[in-house]
């Protein structure tokens, strides 16, 4: 920056210099100082010749003189000085020095140089862990700051680290992945810039990507079987390409190693049933066998929804959640993981609930008066046994 203002300094003073040139010559000679010059040369010249009726020729050339002199001294102008082309060197510099400023970014690169300084600031926060928190805007100055840092240190792996985990941050895939890549090819042999650079590629939309994070996932496994992250990144990228089979045996390794009390187990094994159930292993089923009693029967009306849904026994909130037309009875049908009302919350996951039974004339989950409803005792779920329940309570 200092070395390109200098250069637009030095051309300024020269372009200036050569508005100045042409006028530092001498003034122009006047019209009697010519004519006198003249007269004396061809005197000279006379007197060297010696030739006959040289004297004539003297007089002629004074009387020639004499006439060459006007009546009237014309008035003398004043030449302009050099200082009439100050304006207009402050105009050339002045529209210069605007033009850079308009074109060169001039408060980018002020900005900038503001963010290396605090770099080291922000470097010392995120290092804390008691430090406050960096916001958004702050992660993005502390990137700008160290890829500044990184162009005069390209060797340094940690830095080239902590960028990538920055672009993901900022959810920054381009510059997570090359800063991550980077890293990992400055240190093969450090697992946290393999796992970084094997974590941002499986999560890629690139199939290729995909199984070079698979690779270098095996190839941590290989040297520690017990590694727990390698794992998770192992079976989150088997999940998402629909191998629910090895992302299960990934997610049940991870079970065995985990201590009891890990917060971690209870979203693991949600991931499991999960997998199972878009694999369709496994699948956990209840039957149900609807039936009414008469007073229902007769006042069954001719259209309607009925509502069957599973509760854990616990709370009032479904587990799962079926709704069909109203049709003819005995009604006998199946609820699974995929009538879940939440994905986390599968019907896979519970072992005893409440089967509800809601006959609605408007159509509405909301009993109104008029519907019917009936349910079940806590029972366990057994897959070969259906639960049956009889319709049989009228909703005042």
């Amino acid at each position: 920056m200092t070395l390109l203002i200098t250069v637009i300094a030095v051309l300024l003073a020269a372009v200036s210099a050569l508005l100045f040139f042409p006028w530092a010559g001498r003034p122009a000679v006047d019209r009697d100082t010519l004519n006198r010059a003249f007269y004396h040369s061809r005197l000279r010249e006379l007197e060297e010749e010696k030739i006959p009726g040289r004297d004539e020729m003297v007089v002629e050339l004074q009387q020639s003189l004499l006439a060459d002199i006007p009546e009237q001294q014309p008035a003398k102008h004043r030449p302009f000085g050099r200082l009439a082309l100050l304006p207009g060197v402050i105009l050339l510099a002045a529209v210069s020095i605007g033009a850079f400023i308009k074109t060169s970014s001039l408060s980018h690169v002020l900005e900038w140089q503001q963010v290396t300084q605090q770099t080291p600031a922000l470097i010392q926060r995120v290092m804390d862990p008691d430090a406050k928190p960096l916001t958004m805007e702050e992660m993005a100055r502390l990137g700008l700051g160290l890829r500044t840092r990184l162009q005069d240190d390209p060797q340094n792996a940690e830095g080239w680290m902590m960028l990538g985990r920055i672009g993901m941050v900022l959810n920054n895939a381009s510059t997570a992945t090359a800063a991550f890549e980077r890293a990992w090819r400055l240190a093969p042999d450090n697992l946290d810039a393999k796992l970084d650079y094997a974590e941002v590629l499986t999560r890629s939309s690139d199939a290729e990507d995909n199984q070079q994070g698979e690779k270098l996932l095996r190839e941590v496994l290989s040297q520690q079987h017990t590694n727990i992250r390698a794992l998770g990144l192992l079976a989150f990228s088997a999940f998402e390409q629909q191998r629910y089979k090895e992302a299960i045996g990934a997610w049940q390794i991870m079970l065995r190693l985990l201590p009891a009390d890990d917060e971690r187990r209870a979203v693991i094994m949600r991931s499991i049933a999960q997998a199972k159930v878009e694999s369709g292993m496994d699948n956990a089923k209840v039957a149900v066998k609807i039936t009414l009693s008469p007073q229902a029967e007769k006042a069954l009306p001719e259209k309607g929804i009925v509502f069957v849904s599973v509760t854990d026994g616990v709370s009032a909130v479904p587990v799962a959640a079926k709704k069909l037309p109203l049709g003819h009875f005995p009604l006998t049908l199946t609820l699974d993981d995929t009538n879940a009302m939440m994905p986390d919350r599968l019907l896979s996951s519970v072992r005893q609930g409440i089967i509800k039974v809601h006959i609605s004339q408007a159509g509405t989950p909301a009993p109104q008066t008029g519907d019917w409803t009936g349910q079940s005792a806590l029972i366990q779920f057994n897959a070969s046994t259906p639960v049956e329940v009889e319709v049989s309570q009228p909703q005042p």
